[in-house]
């Protein structure tokens, strides 16, 4: 799956039963949401800053509306790139299984017994 690309991804996870792909998928959705949310504030808050514009008393409810809309989608999108990278951070690959112990294969084959026979013997 590395380095294949997201839609890829994303058919992948639908077939799958919830997962660390599944998580990884909507952590990378939030904070594509998050860094939209903060371009649409922040290019909303210049507009309603604007020096041409004259600031009055309706205006400034928008621009501290927009500034905490824009400080809360920031605080989103800096939580949940903390969490995607701790999660990425703790995969990693594992070691290949060893082979059973030596001690295992050094052990020396009991000799077979011989069968009791029923016959006498001469």
């Amino acid at each position: 799956m590395y380095g294949a690309s997201l839609n890829d991804l994303e058919a992948h996870a639908q077939d799958q039963p919830p997962g660390m792909l599944a998580a990884l998928l909507a952590s990378h959705h939030t904070l594509a949401f998050a860094e939209q949310s903060i371009t649409v504030h922040r290019e909303r808050l210049e507009q309603l800053i604007h020096p041409e514009r004259q600031i009055g008393t309706f205006e400034v409810s928008h621009i501290v509306d927009c500034a905490r809309r824009l400080a809360e989608a920031v605080a989103v999108r800096d939580t949940q790139a903390a969490t995607t990278q701790a999660v990425l951070q703790s995969l990693g690959r594992t070691d290949a299984p060893k082979p059973p112990a030596a001690c295992a294969a050094a052990a020396v084959p009991t000799p077979p017994v011989p069968a009791a026979s029923a016959a006498p013997s001469r």
